[in-house]
Parts: structure tokens; sequence; C-alpha cells
């Protein structure tokens, strides 16, 4: 199977570092944990898409990026996190939104989303979380994000996210281009990033034409030299599992824990409680004794 890949780089005289990503199986495996429609698939994917490239810049080990979109559409409630590796995990209130399309015959992702904020929540080990949020400028994401950086952390940013559904509602070829202009960039570099720009529209397309993240780079960076550092191997990943779950259901204290057990209708049968991991739907069912802590025999 191919895997999500991240190819980093820079252009040769520091003007702007460049990531490129081919999130198609990263995508995948949210509408496997999902079972997204269409424009919920495209939403969340690319929501994804970006936390993934900006995750690999995290400065260390253990560091995490959360995105929230909250608005007022069908989906109302977008969220992906990211980990210093570029793995994703993400959810999303309505998985089977999927309005008519647009008048271009696109999926009307803006619409689903609606009116709302973006957030952007930094975790840093030894550090207080930097949290920076903004209005959404049109729901499609990538001019949501892309507004974030230039309002709430000064980083003029170019951004293009695709995501391409099949009719069997698998994602067919995903991806991203995130330029970032670095600190006092030559001017000259800037201008041909922008006109090159207009090279990255279609790039779902372009990606299940077969172009790999080399060439997307070179498209993106075409007039331009540059130096390509790495590429990492990303995926869709929760982190959930079994004693974590158990953990955060005792934190709610016996007396809230008796409560929900003494709403469950077992007759006859030794009462438990399950929960479900909304990253991945995972779910998980602890017995009165684990959750109390009492023993068999008790």
């Amino acid at each position: 199977m191919a895997k999500s890949t991240v190819l980093r780089g820079m252009t040769h005289d520091g003007s702007a570092r460049v990531l490129v990503i081919n999130s198609t199986e990263l995508v995948n495996g949210m509408i496997r944990a999902h079972k997204t429609y269409p424009t919920a698939s495209a939403a969340l994917g690319r929501l994804l898409t970006c936390a993934s490239m900006v995750g690999t810049m995290l400065p260390a080990e253990g560091d995490t990026l959360t995105v929230n979109i909250a608005s007022s559409g069908e989906i109302s409630k977008l969220i992906a996190v990211a980990d210093y590796y570029g793995c994703v995990k993400g959810y999303i209130n309505n998985p089977y939104a999927d309005p008519p399309r647009r008048p271009d015959g696109k999926l009307n992702v803006g619409g689903a989303i609606g009116e709302g904020s973006i957030s952007f929540i930094k975790d840093i080990s030894g550090k207080e979380p930097a949290i920076g949020t903004v209005e959404l400028t049109s729901g499609e994401i990538a001019e949501d994000i892309a507004t974030y950086f230039a309002r709430s952390e000064q980083i003029p940013t170019l951004l293009s996210l695709g995501v391409l559904i099949n009719p069997d509602l698998t994602c067919k070829a995903a991806g991203g281009v995130l330029i970032q202009l670095m600190p006092f960039p030559d001017e000259e570099t800037v201008e041909v990033l922008e006109r090159n720009a207009v090279k990255l529209s279609g790039l779902s397309g372009k990606i299940a034409d077969g172009m790999t993240n080399e060439e997307i780079f070179a498209l993106a960076c075409e007039g331009i030299e540059y130096d390509l550092f790495d590429t990492i191997e990303v995926e869709y990943r929760c982190d959930c599992e079994r004693g974590r779950m158990l953990k955060k259901i005792k934190s709610l204290g016996k007396s809230e824990i008796l409560k929900m057990l003494d709403e469950q209708e077992s007759e006859g049968k030794a009462r438990e409680l399950s929960a479900v991991c909304r990253f991945c739907n995972s779910s998980y069912t602890f017995t009165e004794g684990e959750l109390l802590g009492k023993s068999a025999k008790d």
C-alpha cells in the first residue's frame, strides 16, 4: 500500500520553506474511521492534510498541534490533531454532511461549514499552550488557514489543498502544498512563488494523474533554485487505548460513575459502561468492578 508522505525543502536563498504532501492514504484512513460522505471527507481531509504538514514543523518530539473549527453550518465542528511526526487524527460532528454541489460542480465545503472561527493550539513541551484564533474567511479550509497564519502569526503563507473522492466514497487523491515566507525574503523570489501558485490549482487532479511530491515541489518553485531536505512518512493514527480511556472515565468520580451505571438497563446482568473514541470510533467496555476498583468476589 502506498504511504502518505511529506516532502520538505526550502528555496536556495532562504526566502521560503516549502512542504508538499500526498495525503491520499492518510485521508482514506480517516474515511475508514468515520465513514464520511464526500463533502465531509473533503472538509476533514483538507484540515488533516494541512495539520500533518504543520505538525512536521513542531520543534520537539511530544509536541502537538490541534486545529479546531467551530462554525454555524451542518459541519459545525472539525478537529485535527497532529504530532511531531506529522501523524494525525481527526473528528467531525457530522460525517454524513453532503450538501448539493456548487454551481461549478465542486463539493460545497464552504457551504457545509458556514461562518465561524478557526483556532490553532500548539502544545509545546515545557510551555503554556499557544492559542491563536481568527474568523473563517470562506470555510474552504485553505484560505482560512492562510488567513490565520497571516493575521495571528504574521507569517505570509500560500496554501493549496485538495481532496478528490471516488464514487465509492474512498479518496482517489489528496494532497497539499504549504509555502511560508521567512523573515526578509527576496522580493523577486516572492513574486515568482506567487505566480507559480496559480499552477497549483486542481492539485488533487494532478496527484490523481500521477504527479509525485518532487514534481509538485518543482512546479511550485519553477524558476527558483531550491533544496530538498527530507521525506517523512505520515498516517492517520489514533493513540487511544483501553487503559487511558478507563482513567478518563474514573476521573469523573465515583458518584458520577454510579449515576451512569444506574441509568443502564442491565436486569440480571453485570453492570457496565461503554465509551467510544471520537477520533477513531473504537469502542471500549468496562465492568462496574473495573470502574469502581472492586474485585470479582466483591
